[in-house]
């Protein structure tokens, strides 16, 4: 990245009286908790918190920006689950809602993962978690709470694309548009593009995920509790690394594997990176940053990889770049067809407002050797989802 946007540079220093509260930041994540009303009983959730947060304030290159955007990633999670968990207790009923045959897009990031989540919310009979529902999730609110929770999403929309205004074209995000729901996952590993984690990075792998699989079903539940049932279109490249765990907790759940090049998939992303650690850190180590990624992108896909053998095939559909990222119009049928929904019209005639680029927005380029890696790295790193994406493309 070039020098810093100018609405950045004011941003820290704006933020700079109240960057020294990382010193004590156990003291910044007691306040948040109380404030989020975290109740005893959950300790599983909010010790992995209270260990990022002291993780993320000991980050040397971290700048005020950083250290407010850590403090919202923790306020958020905290204040939603003792939402989801005072809900829960109010009305228990909200626990026997079936959430029935979901759909999970999964793959590398960066592999038309987005574009295939937004391909299968057209249907109507689908139903898509949008981005202000992800960041506040709730009951049926009303007309009034519902304009102010969108509001609310716009806003830190808009101040994102503000401080890096490279991340709209790169990811483009609406407050009222389908969106990941890796905003509801606790432990994911969002925090590591933001700031340098190692000893988060190094517990990735090592964590029973199951527990943060079920707190992601009663979020659904929360959503679902009082509205017209419709099949839940799910997505994060984020669960690749976690199928099991994923299918512990939604066991009849159909996967949508996303393929591409993982060379081309490791450089795009790590691109996306680049922009959330230039607005997180003082200074971007470009070739840590692709070591990083290369290791945890490398081992989700293997760990995805070899949970494969343990899911019923009529579970699982892979799906190559080429069938939306090429002909859409062509694609997206088969697509439906695989996972036994109806492609109508209607349908046909919505899909070309989610496949054309967002007016306003830039190509997006990157280079593998910007981040120290080169085609070579990535293929040793891949070598066994390489072997699987052959027989998909072969299939």
């Amino acid at each position: 990245m070039s020098s810093a946007p100018l609405p950045l540079t004011l941003a820290n220093l704006l933020l700079r009286p109240a960057f020294g509260s990382r010193r004590d930041p156990d003291r910044v994540f007691d306040r948040i908790a109380e404030k989020a009303r975290q109740t005893d009983g959950d300790e599983w959730f909010t010790d992995g918190f209270r260990l990022l947060l002291r993780e993320w304030a000991a980050d040397e290159g971290l700048s005020p920006v950083g250290w407010q955007s850590a403090q919202a990633h923790v306020r958020r999670h905290l204040t939603n689950r003792a939402r989801i968990r005072r809900l829960i207790a109010e009305q228990p009923a909200i626990e026997q809602e079936t959430v029935e045959k979901p759909v999970f897009v999964v793959g590398l990031p960066r592999t038309a993962t987005t574009l295939t989540h937004n391909v299968l919310s057209l249907s109507d009979e689908h139903r898509c978690p949008r981005l202000w529902e992800l960041l506040a999730p709730g009951l049926e609110p009303s007309p009034r709470e519902r304009r102010k929770a969108i509001a609310s999403a716009r806003r830190t929309l808009d101040g994102t694309y503000l401080l890096t205004p490279r991340f709209r074209d790169i990811h483009p995000m609406t407050a009222e548009g389908p969106e990941e729901c890796t905003f509801l996952l606790p432990h994911a590993l969002v925090p590591l593009s933001q700031a340098h984690l190692p000893e988060y990075h190094a517990r990735q792998f090592e964590r029973d995920m199951v527990p943060d699989y079920r707190h992601l079903k009663q979020c659904f539940q929360v959503l679902q509790y009082g509205r017209p049932r419709r099949r839940w279109i799910l997505k994060s490249p984020m669960h690749t690394g976690n199928l099991d765990a994923l299918l512990a907790v939604f066991p009849d759940a159909t996967l949508v594997w996303t393929h591409r090049d993982p060379a081309t998939a490791v450089a795009s992303f790590c691109s996306l990176v680049e922009c959330g650690m230039a607005i997180s850190r003082r200074k971007v180590d470009l070739h840590a940053l692709g070591a990083t990624w290369l290791d945890l992108l490398s081992r989700s896909a293997a760990r995805g990889v070899a949970a494969r053998a343990a899911i019923p095939r009529h579970s699982l559909v892979d799906v190559p770049y080429s069938w939306l990222g090429t002909d859409p119009a062509a694609g997206a049928p088969k697509l439906f067809a695989a996972i036994g929904a109806r492609w109508t019209e209607a349908d046909a005639a919505r899909l070309p407002g989610v496949t054309a680029r967002p007016k306003g927005t830039r190509h997006h380029t990157y280079d593998l050797s910007r981040y120290g890696l080169t085609r070579a790295d990535v293929e040793a790193a891949f070598s066994g989802y390489n072997a699987l994406r052959a027989e998909v493309d072969r299939a």
